[in-house]
């Protein structure tokens, strides 16, 4: 959850303008379109007892987070945001500005905490391996001894910016095997393994934050590649883990896939926005505060920032104590530069550089490519060589402000990259946003050409009071069909197609009103994912919480069906792992209600094969193979005059398997 706002928030400090598993059952009526008065327009506010609203999809159960990870006192505390998702067995691992809890969801309804443990630093991107446990850390109050104490000094060897190595074997008690520290923090982490490799699992490290001084992390340094070439911004980190040794994981490369990129154009915010934040900045500099600006947008430099490098100026000269006038008034000179510095990197001659960092990297090692959403840009990258990724394509959008995250589709030939315009923290899906701004851009893959196609974005408005924008999510197996359940913050999961790449559309959701109905109090899904069979979202201030999808025109059960039979060992949603449906008869129904729904056979073979599924299903052995390869028989001699040709190839070859 980061853009050019969400630095200031998260790095530079700037101010923002129940224990017990609920469970329901209550769904909506299935209909193929979203009614004209929709649902999530109007929802009651609150913090557990907002409104709801579902529409093919229904809320399993919400569990409130554990007593360490909520200010019952404070709703939408910054120090307890719950944060990414990962997953392994029956065991939900989620991600917190304050730590890591570990969620046993056996039982979806009754949802059990097996373990948090608190170890502060932000924002705790978490992902899995076999036994291993890996958790991001960026602040700069996180300790590598997970303590709550934090870190006072600018320079302390006690601080952990990098990536926290668990061995997670028994999860209820993970026990730490190494920290790696790196220039920038983590601010969020990719594991990616390599087909050629079976002894090393690798990460790919983004980080956003300051670069560190070299007198607390050696090597640390700022500058352009051309002017200093161990620079460390223009950058990503690959850690190699010895599966073997975990313990010594290390850095191994620092591959430099923004090198030559220049600054793309960018929409910026929205005009009203700019009023209210020169309104706030007005009135904070006529309290003493200190102010700066990114983007055109003025910002409020909060406490931490000020004192930090209040701190770093009184140092400077030598001195000791309390900041004197003068220092305060160095540091308001001097804040726009340190704003710009950490923002945007060095300015050096010629076109302003591009993205310094990506925010995210998603990996696709079955095929090879890997999606990097990095500032300005969306880049394709070739991972074959999983040490020595190599940028071979890249996409800007005067649209886009910040792109955020990457999902490629089954077959490789689709990518989506996530638009979170705001920072995450801030209401964009409002009456008056375009729809355009905030949003997924959904392109086709050729080779090394990505070619734009659409827009999607959350077709309904959220209030002021609601932070909205595009977010995390991953596909849901539907065979046949490109699917995605996605957050949108406290504008909900939105579930959409994508097929065709040019018209997705929404097929269910599920939203709940604003945590406040006065104010903007950050809440909502900071990621949806499926993960056998059920829809789990992290939620911000809410907890956890688990959906099921259910059947209508745009979805059959047979198609959720043949969903839940792909099973996961272990998740990491930015680890896409090839989806494979065994052969079964959910998803060779699947295929059958795709055609029906297409028109791609007529209704009365549509209807026949249905029966014959039926009686093939009842049978077994010999009769069973027989009644299948008749079914295909007959499916073959249609083909030619389908209108869905892949689609028909797709449901014999599943009736062939069945029948071996």
């Amino acid at each position: 959850m980061k853009s050019r706002l969400l630095i200031a928030l998260s790095l530079l400090g700037v101010a923002c303008a129940g224990s017990k598993t609920q469970t329901s059952s209550s769904s909506t009526t299935p209909v193929t379109t979203a009614p004209r008065t929709d649902a999530r327009v109007g929802l009651r506010a609150g913090w557990f007892n907002a409104g709801e609203a579902g529409w093919n999809m229904r809320l399993v159960s919400n569990t409130p987070p554990s007593p360490d990870f909520i200010n019952r006192n404070e709703p939408g505390d910054f120090r307890m945001i719950n944060s990414d998702l990962s997953f392994r067995g029956n065991y939900v691992i989620q991600g917190n500005f304050g730590g890591v809890q570990v969620w046993d969801i056996s039982n979806p309804k009754q949802v059990r905490l097996v373990k948090g443990f608190v170890c502060p630093g932000s924002q705790s991107d978490v992902s899995v391996y076999k036994n291993l446990l890996f958790v991001s850390g960026e602040a700069l109050n996180g300790r590598v001894d997970c303590g709550t104490q934090g870190v006072q000094d600018t320079v302390d060897h006690h601080r952990l910016r990098g990536i926290r190595v668990f061995d997670g074997t028994d999860l209820a008690n993970p026990k730490p095997l190494a920290n790696v520290q790196t220039c920038r923090g983590s601010h969020t982490h990719t594991v990616v393994t390599s087909p050629g490799d079976t002894e090393n699992v690798y990460i790919y490290v983004s980080g956003s934050a300051p670069v560190r001084s070299p007198n607390e992390l050696a090597g640390c340094s700022l500058g352009q590649p051309d002017s200093n070439p161990n620079t460390a911004l223009f950058r990503i980190e690959v850690i190699q883990v010895p599966l073997a040794h975990p313990e010594q994981a290390r850095i191994v490369s620092s591959p430099r896939i923004f090198q030559d990129l220049v600054r793309a154009k960018s929409h910026g915010e929205a005009e009203e926005d700019r009023r209210e934040a020169k309104r706030v900045a007005d009135s904070a500099r006529a309290a003493g505060g200190y102010t700066a600006a990114i983007e055109g947008t003025d910002i409020v430099l909060g406490p931490n920032f000020v004192r930090t490098r209040l701190d770093s100026i009184v140092k400077a000269r030598g001195g000791t104590g309390t900041p004197t006038a003068a220092d305060s008034q160095a540091l308001r000179t001097n804040a726009q530069a340190i704003v710009d510095l950490i923002v945007q990197g060095p300015q050096g001659s010629g076109p302003r550089p591009g993205p310094t960092q990506c925010h995210d990297i998603t990996v696709y090692p079955a095929i090879g490519l890997a999606g990097g959403a990095c500032g300005g840009y969306g880049l394709l990258l070739d991972i074959r060589d999983v040490t020595n990724p190599k940028r071979i394509g890249a996409a800007s959008d005067s649209n886009f402000s910040f792109w955020h995250s990457a999902t490629f589709n089954n077959d490789g030939t689709k990518i989506l990259f996530t638009d979170e315009w705001g920072g995450g923290l801030q209401a964009r899906c409002r009456p008056t946003d375009k729809p355009e701004w905030g949003a997924d851009a959904i392109f086709t893959l050729a080779g090394n050409e990505m070619t734009f196609k659409s827009y999607y974005k959350l077709p309904v408005p959220q209030t002021k009071n609601e932070n909205c924008v595009a977010h995390n999510g991953t596909l849901i197996p539907v065979p046949g069909r490109d699917i995605m359940a996605q957050g949108w913050y406290q504008g909900g999961v939105s579930v959409f197609d994508w097929t065709n790449p040019s018209k997705p559309v929404e097929i269910a959701y599920f939203d709940r009103g604003p945590m406040d109905s006065t104010k903007l109090v950050g809440a909502g899904s900071w990621s949806a994912y499926w993960y056998n069979g059920y829809i789990i979202s992290s939620e911000i201030a809410r907890g956890l919480d688990i959906f099921e999808l259910t059947a209508s025109p745009l979805l059959s059960q047979n198609e959720i069906d043949a969903a839940k039979s792909v099973r996961f060992d272990y998740l990491n949603a930015q680890d896409q792992q090839k989806l494979v449906w065994p052969a079964s008869f959910a998803v060779a129904r699947a295929y059958l209600d795709q055609l029906a729904r297409s028109g791609g056979l007529a209704t009365a073979r549509i209807n026949t094969t249905r029966d014959a599924l039926t009686r093939a299903e009842r049978a077994s052995g010999q009769a069973q193979k027989d009644a299948l390869s008749q079914v295909a028989t007959q499916l073959n001699a249609d083909v030619a005059a389908s209108s869905d040709q892949p689609k028909m190839r797709m449901l014999i070859g599943v009736l062939g398997n069945l029948a071996k």
